[in-house]
């Protein structure tokens, strides 16, 4: 049930617009410091690309306190001539500021803008994070113009430094990808485009009162997409600079809700991922080109000392389900000289798979389950750090692709133990 538009304040607003043509999205919490370069970006890039659209930029915030609706209500392009090639009339655009409702999330926030581009009849949205320093008006270009000719749903392509976005790299690209057979490099991108008849797909999804709302809403988005045979494609935007973490400090949480929905997911679409084999590139509109990326720190000690932390206090716990032929060999890794710290692709995309088949049987409560896991995930990640520390992205995205392959090469032993799994009880097979 759609309780966003009912809302006096937002009704109101959407009676005044009537219609629209594309809506962008910017959900934030306390970004002040980056949205008005966003909106910015955004309302050029409306100009210059969409001049005879009737557009609306909606701003969904989580309660920021430090500015950040003022900011979007504020920021105009001075100049719109200075973008406009000739002869062009001004476009019209609109900004809807409005707090989103429901569980508190980002899930909630683009309920809100989903919801809204709905009642406008909007033919094509756009969601950009508000945390970006790198956006450009061709970001919505390149977001919106495939929603509003032949594809469903648009995901992003980036250029990161190499050790940024380090959970996709080892889980939820290889393992997305393995599932559902379609090569999504950035299924949790964070900016996304959609058509009118995706929105309405996901508006008819009882999910928005669920843990989706709360987190995991981009991958649910990637997954609930290529699953139900919506036509998808990626667009090269670039650069995406924000604010990049360590990978060894404050990734845990988010390891465990991203992780988490991707587990639910393979429940909901079993009947899917079960009979694909293989992958397939997908279409990527933009043209690739290098870019200058910022540095990410990584603290390989750190993550290396928290392994070898989990593998002394988690051995009989991963024994359950990663078996004594996995947990003998990550004993002998806490022995390891740092150089020589290895955490091989095949046994990596083994773990993830008992972890999925262990969550799918419900062999200890989830969140423990989950939470395990990331001692593992610190291993793995120094691993990669070690592996590829002369290496440039190109020989890192190859090295991302073996990764890839191994998951597809695997998933046979996913497929048996899964099934297997009514019959068998608790523990999986060594």
């Amino acid at each position: 049930m759609q309780t966003v538009a009912l809302r006096e304040e937002v009704r109101r607003k959407i009676e005044e617009i009537g219609r629209a043509d594309i809506v962008v999205g910017i959900p934030s919490y306390n970004n002040a410091g980056t949205i008005g370069h966003v909106v910015r970006a955004v309302q050029a890039g409306l100009a210059k690309y969409f001049p005879d659209a009737r557009s609306v930029i909606i701003n969904s915030d989580g309660g920021s306190t430090d500015g950040t609706t003022d900011m979007v209500s504020t920021t105009t392009i001075d100049d719109l001539r200075t973008i406009l090639v000739s002869n062009r009339s001004e476009p019209v655009f609109y900004t809807i500021t409005t707090p989103y409702h429901g569980i508190p999330g980002k899930g909630s926030a683009f309920r809100t803008i989903i919801e809204i581009a709905d009642a406008l009849e909007a033919s094509a949205c756009a969601v950009v994070d508000a945390d970006l320093r790198s956006i450009t008006p061709e970001w919505i270009e390149l977001l919106v113009k495939p929603a509003l000719e032949d594809f469903d749903y648009v995901v992003p392509l980036y250029r990161r430094h190499k050790y940024d976005g380090t959970i996709t790299n080892s889980i939820v690209y290889p393992l997305t990808r393995a599932l559902y057979g379609k090569q999504v490099r950035q299924p949790i991108g964070g900016d996304f485009g959609f058509s009118r008849r995706m929105a309405k797909f996901y508006l008819s999804k009882d999910v928005w009162d669920s843990d989706v709302a709360r987190y995991g809403i981009d991958i649910w988005m990637t997954t609930t997409a290529i699953a139900n045979g919506f036509r998808i494609c990626q667009a090269f935007l670039g650069a995406k600079i924000h604010d990049p973490k360590d990978p060894g400090t404050d990734l845990s949480s988010m390891l465990y809700q991203v992780v988490g929905a991707t587990f639910g997911l393979m429940e909901t679409y079993q009947d899917t991922w079960k009979s694909i084999t293989g992958s397939e590139k997908i279409f990527t509109f933009g043209f690739p080109y290098d870019v200058g990326l910022e540095q990410v720190l990584v603290n390989v000690r750190g993550m290396i000392d928290r392994f070898r932390l989990g593998a002394r206090e988690l051995a009989d716990l991963w024994r359950m389900f990663l078996g004594e032929e996995i947990v003998s060999f990550l004993g002998g890794l806490t022995a390891a000289r740092e150089e020589d710290f290895r955490l091989p692709d095949d046994v990596w995309s083994e773990i993830v798979y008992r972890f999925a088949i262990a969550a799918h049987r419900e062999i200890i409560n989830k969140e423990h389950l989950l939470k395990s896991l990331t001692p593992l995930y610190m291993g793995r990640t120094a691993s990669f750090v070690m592996e590829t520390a002369e290496s440039g992205l190109p020989e890192v995205e190859e090295k991302i692709g073996d990764l890839c392959r191994t998951f597809e090469r695997k998933k046979a032993f996913l497929l048996e133990a899964w099934d297997a799994s009514a019959e068998q009880g608790g523990f999986l097979p060594p």
